[in-house]
């Protein structure tokens, strides 16, 4: 909560008041934050192997530090060149310190039994905005935008790098998933939750989940940047493009709430083809009823990427296993990132040149994760899976 909220979420509210002060166009605020995302892309994976190979603990306490640091040099830019330097610095601390970092921990730990958990997280990751947002906005009213940086640091400082101390330790393991497993030693709870080995699903497999986590994840950044806008362009009033929009984030949280609940009885990649297929259905429903639609959208919306989330955490351990868990992760999740940064803009030209039509485009492409995972074959099913 503390990573999103001071991170992903923080140009929504800051990125006028930082450019206009430092006398920039605020497309380059922005164009900073992409930089940020893609240089989180790039480093992901060393960040999984290093969880693989000597737990979370660390590596997540390290992240406090660098996420304080960047906060506060972005609290004293002066212009665009160290505006990027501090919003690059930040982003190495999201490429070891959000979601890839903390399920790779947990998977070090917990190995397979780490579902639980995973989807845990979520669940307080999803009020990164309710309560990142509002907290972001009064410490901007009381200290400006530089104070508001300056905050957020302290609390990565006071709070999350206690936090992340305070995790357990792993013993060191190395581990490549482009070799055979090794057998893990027996006192480690990854030997634990892994009787027997499997045989390595084939490498389509990555490529599939990669592909599907981008396309979703492109998705779920464009209806966050532009969810308002795309409603007017509809129709709607901004008032009501605003309510409808707000329905979005408790949409998730029940989704999550419904996956550590009843959809943990079925297998994790059952739960993420119904939830690749809640955009588009929400989608149709807007497109052939109209403005009035828009309540079920934004609810299906968000309650599919809920738990699309806690898929991209739960769908490489099923494939895959515990095993070099985190290197994978990071470079299953690296696309996402790229898809991410470049969201918002992509997205909003296409609104500019279609309207509301652009929610076809966003329909279309979940349609195209849908069917990736409806290809894909449940590892139970494979022989010696």
């Amino acid at each position: 909560m503390l990573g999103w909220g001071s991170t992903y979420y923080l140009p929504a509210l800051l990125a006028q008041p930082m450019a206009r002060e430092l006398g920039l166009p605020v497309t380059q605020a922005w164009a900073a934050f992409s930089a940020a995302l893609l240089l989180s892309a790039l480093l992901g994976p060393a960040a999984g192997r290093a969880i693989d190979r000597h737990g979370g603990r660390g590596v997540l306490a390290l992240t406090s530090l660098v996420f304080a640091a960047g906060l506060a040099a972005l609290s004293q830019a002066q212009g665009l060149v160290s505006m990027v330097l501090a919003w690059l610095l930040i982003g190495m601390a999201m490429g070891s310190g959000l979601y890839e970092a903390a399920f790779s921990t947990l998977v070090r730990l917990q190995g397979q039994g780490a579902r639980n958990a995973i989807t845990g997280i979520t669940l307080l990751g999803g009020l990164a905005s309710t309560v990142g947002w509002p907290l972001t906005g009064w410490m901007e009213a009381e200290w400006g935008w530089r104070g508001a940086c300056l905050g957020w640091a302290g609390l990565h400082l006071l709070l999350g790098l206690p936090l992340n101390l305070s995790v357990p330790r792993a013993g060191p393991v190395a581990v490549s998933w482009s070799e055979p497993p090794a057998q893990p030693q027996a006192d480690t709870p990854a030997a634990a939750a892994t009787p027997s080995a499997s045989p390595a699903p084939p490498r389509h497999v990555a490529w599939a989940l990669a592909y599907v986590f981008a396309a979703t994840w492109f998705i779920s950044t464009a209806m966050a940047a532009h969810l308002p806008q795309l409603l007017v362009a509809s129709g709607m009033t901004l008032a009501g493009a605003v309510a409808v929009g707000a329905l979005v984030g408790p949409a998730q949280v029940a989704g999550r709430l419904l996956e550590f609940g009843w959809l943990r009885r079925l297998h994790p990649l059952l739960s993420a083809r119904c939830a690749a297929a809640a955009h588009p259905l929400g989608a149709l429903a807007w497109m052939l009823a109209g403005p009035v639609a828009a309540p079920a959208f934004a609810v299906l919306h968000g309650a599919g990427n809920g738990i699309l989330t806690i898929a991209k955490g739960t769908l490489p351990l099923v494939f895959f296993g515990p095993q070099g868990y985190g290197l994978r992760q990071g470079w299953i999740m690296a696309p996402s990132r790229v898809a991410q940064a470049f969201a918002p803009l992509a997205f909003g030209a296409l609104i500019e040149g279609f309207g509301a039509g652009a929610l076809v485009f966003s329909a279309l492409l979940s349609a195209t994760a849908l069917a990736t995972l409806l290809w894909l074959r449940s590892p139970a099913a494979r022989p010696g899976g």
